[in-house]
């Protein structure tokens, strides 16, 4: 196994974009930065009719940027506080969104997915809620780290299982259900991961709403292994270009941030 990633840095870039919806309703905010061994991103794709969807993903980003930035600032970002200020501060967004909506009642059921990660001194911890994947791709292979908080698992099961078939799982009308989402409520589902996981150089890191699976996971993966050496804003690129390509009908706002981990 190789060895962890010394004198680490970082090299990241973001895309955001509407798709075919009318309205932009992802919400992304990043502090990484090259002469740091910390950082953090923060993600978030919103639900509701109106306007609601595009509030309750800023009202989340918002408030977990600002709790994690604060404790960054006050406190010494040790393994056993990392996971507890993640959940801090997804329960904190949870609550300022109960608040919001009791204050505006048209924005009731409103809601957010949360993709929220933590890299320090070449660790990796997140906490998510929903369906917004995060993703590793290492050694030519993409895997998501975090759960799915969708029914998409459970009707990928009844493909393999053979109940269904693959197409009718890819279209299934219910494979976008959240089974957890930030509403203002109690929280179903949380993944957070408790234990940090170590990064490697080179390792390439992927947080996204779930408008970037529009791709299938093969064409991400193949595009990633064919320009694994280019820098983090033209594999944004690249990646934005292809979902232009692939100019789906129903395309879904798309909102993800590329990180590349850089070290000895």
């Amino acid at each position: 196994m190789r060895d962890l990633v010394n004198n680490i840095s970082y090299d990241a870039a973001s895309v955001l974009m509407k798709g075919k919806r009318d309205t932009q309703q992802d919400a992304l905010a990043s502090d990484l930065r090259d002469d740091s061994d910390f950082g953090f991103v923060v993600l978030s794709d919103g639900m509701g009719g109106h306007n609601a969807g595009e509030v309750a993903s800023g009202i989340v980003v918002s408030e977990v940027f600002e709790s994690i930035q604060r404790h960054s600032k006050t406190r010494e970002m040790s393994d056993e506080m990392v996971p507890r200020i993640l959940c801090e501060a997804a329960d904190t967004a949870n609550e300022r969104l109960r608040k919001h909506s009791a204050e505006n009642p048209e924005t009731t059921g409103m809601g957010a997915t949360l993709v929220a990660l933590i890299l320090t001194k070449g660790m990796l911890f997140w906490v998510s809620i929903g369906d917004s994947p995060l993703f590793l791709f290492r050694d030519g292979k993409l895997s998501q780290l975090n759960e799915d908080h969708s029914l998409a698992p459970q009707i990928d099961y009844l493909v393999s299982a053979g109940v269904i078939t693959e197409s009718e799982g890819r279209t299934h009308p219910d494979r976008n259900c959240l089974t957890s989402v930030l509403m203002g409520e109690a929280i179903p589902q949380i993944d957070c991961s408790i234990e940090p996981f170590p990064l490697r150089h080179s390792d390439l890191i992927i947080v996204a709403s779930d408008g970037l699976q529009y791709l299938s996971e093969c064409q991400i993966e193949t595009l990633l292994e064919a320009h694994v050496g280019a820098p983090s804003s033209e594999i944004a690129g690249l990646l934005e270009t292809e979902i232009e390509r692939l100019d789906h009908p129903r395309q879904d706002n798309v909102c993800f941030s590329i990180i590349k981990v850089e070290g000895e």
